[in-house]
C-alpha cells in the first residue's frame, strides 16, 4: 500500500499557507483566492476531518496598508506591520468561513508558549476545545510582541510545532513551488520534484539549498527542518504548490502531487519514545498492585484511586516516574496535576477531585496517551 493513503486515513491536519499565496503580489490580501482556500478546507473538515489552519500574511497585509514595498527590516517596524495587519487577515478569514456558517478563532503563539509548559498544556487544550467545537483555529505567531530571541522564525515550523501540539496526523506546507525538488527548478530546467523520502534523509538538506521569496522568512530549508520537527510527534509531512486547482482535496485523496516527506514511526509510537527518552522526570508516584497491573496489562490510564504516595516537587505536564511498592519503575508519563493536587487527590476516585480541589482539570493523574511502559 503506497504511503500516500496515510492522508486518506488522517483525521487532523494542520494546513499552513505562505504569504506568496495569500497576497496580491505584495499588495495585500488576495480575497478571491482566499475564499478558494476557505471552500477547499471546508470540504475537508466536510469530509471529517480536523482542520488547524496556520496563515501568514499578517506583515504583508500590514505593509500593503502602511504603503511599505519592502519587508521591514527593523523589530519594531515588523511588529507594527504584523499589528496593522492582523487586523485585515483575521477579518477576512472570519468572513469567508461564517459564509459556510463556521466559526473560526485566532491563536497567537510565540516559542515561549510552547517551551513552557504550563503554557503550552494550556494551548493543547484550548486548541483541541476549539476542534470539539467544530471552530477552525487560525494560528499565526504573535509577531506584535516576538523580540530575535523568542520568533519561531517562519511559520513552516510553527506548523511543525502545532503539529505536535495538537497531535496531528500530518503537516501539509502549501507553498509556491509545486515540491522539493532535487536541484534549485528556478536554475535548472532537468530539475525533478522528490515524491516521497523520510523526513531524516541528509540528502534534503543539499536539495533544499535556496533562499526565501520577498514576502516570507521561510524557504525550502524551512519546510525541510519543519517535516523533521513534525516526524518527532509521527506526522507527515506534504509539500506542494498551492496554486495547483483544489490541491487540497487531491492531496487528502492521496494523488501524486508535491514532495511527501514520512516519520520513522509511527504517531504513537513517535510520541512514547519521545516521552521515554527526551524528559527528566520531575517527581514519583507510587503506585497500589492494581494500578500497576492495569497499566502493565490493560492500556489504561493511571486514576488517583491508585496512587499511594506522592514525591518530589512538579507542575502540571512535567514528566513523573511511577513506581510499584516494591521501589521498581513501571512507567512514566506527564502527569495533570501539580505536585500538591496530586498528593491531595492522591487514593481517591476520580468523582472526588471535585470535592477535594474545588475543581477537576482531568479525570486522570496521567492519560493513557501520554504515558510509556519502561
Amino acid at each position: 500500500m503506497s504511503e500516500r493513503r496515510r492522508m486518506e486515513r488522517a483525521r487532523r491536519l494542520v494546513v499552513k499557507i505562505g504569504s506568496a499565496l495569500l497576497t496580491n503580489d505584495g499588495k495585500g490580501l488576495d480575497i478571491p483566492v482566499l475564499a478558494d482556500w476557505v471552500d477547499q478546507l471546508v470540504a475537508l473538515i466536510e469530509s471529517g476531518v480536523e482542520v488547524v489552519l496556520v496563515s501568514s500574511g499578517s506583515v504583508a497585509e500590514g505593509m500593503s496598508r502602511l504603503g511599505w514595498s519592502d519587508r521591514p527590516q527593523h523589530l519594531h517596524e515588523l511588529q507594527a506591520a504584523a499589528a496593522v495587519g492582523q487586523m485585515g487577515l483575521v477579518q477576512t478569514w472570519e468572513a469567508q468561513f461564517k459564509r459556510h456558517g463556521l466559526h473560526s478563532a485566532q491563536v497567537l503563539l510565540t516559542h515561549d508558549d510552547l517551551s513552557d509548559r504550563k503554557r503550552y498544556l494550556n494551548a493543547r487544550s484550548t486548541l483541541r476545545t476549539l476542534l470539539d467545537l467544530g471552530v477552525v483555529p487560525i494560528v499565526n505567531e504573535n509577531d506584535t510582541v516576538v523580540t530575535d530571541e523568542i520568533r519561531f522564525g517562519d511559520n513552516d515550523t510553527l506548523g511543525a510545532l502545532v503539529a505536535n501540539l495538537v497531535e496531528a496526523d500530518g503537516l501539509v506546507i502549501l507553498t509556491d513551488q509545486d515540491g522539493l525538488f532535487d536541484r534549485d527548478p528556478r536554475k535548472h530546467a532537468d530539475a525533478r520534484l522528490v515524491d516521497e523520502r523520510l523526513a531524516s534523509d541528509p540528502e534534503l538538506d543539499v536539495m533544499a539549498a535556496g533562499g526565501a521569496g520577498m514576502l516570507g522568512r521561510g524557504g525550502m530549508q524551512t519546510k525541510v527542518r519543519a517535516a523533521r520537527l513534525a516526524a518527532r510527534s509521527g506526522a507527515f509531512t506534504v509539500i506542494v504548490g498551492g496554486r495547483l486547482p483544489q490541491v487540497v482535496a487531491r492531496v487528502r485523496q492521496g494523488e501524486l502531487l508535491g514532495t511527501l516527506l514520512l516519520p520513522e514511526q509511527g504517531r504513537l509510537a513517535a510520541r512514547k519514545q519521545w516521552l521515554a527518552s527526551h524528559l527528566k522526570t520531575r517527581g514519583q508516584l507510587v503506585l497500589d498492585a492494581g494500578a500497576v497491573r492495569v497499566l502493565c496489562q490493560g492500556g489504561r490510564s493511571l486514576l488517583p484511586v491508585g496512587v499511594r504516595s506522592v514525591s518530589g516537587q512538579f507542575r502540571r505536564g512535567e514528566m513523573v516516574s511511577c513506581v510499584d511498592e516494591s521501589g521498581r519503575e513501571v512507567a512514566r508519563g506527564l502527569v495533570n496535576y501539580d505536585a500538591d493536587e496530586a498528593r491531595a487527590i492522591a487514593g481517591r476516585s476520580s468523582d472526588r477531585i471535585t470535592e477535594v480541589l474545588g475543581y477537576v482539570s482531568d479525570e486522570e493523574v496521567i492519560h493513557r496517551d501520554n504515558l510509556v511502559i519502561v
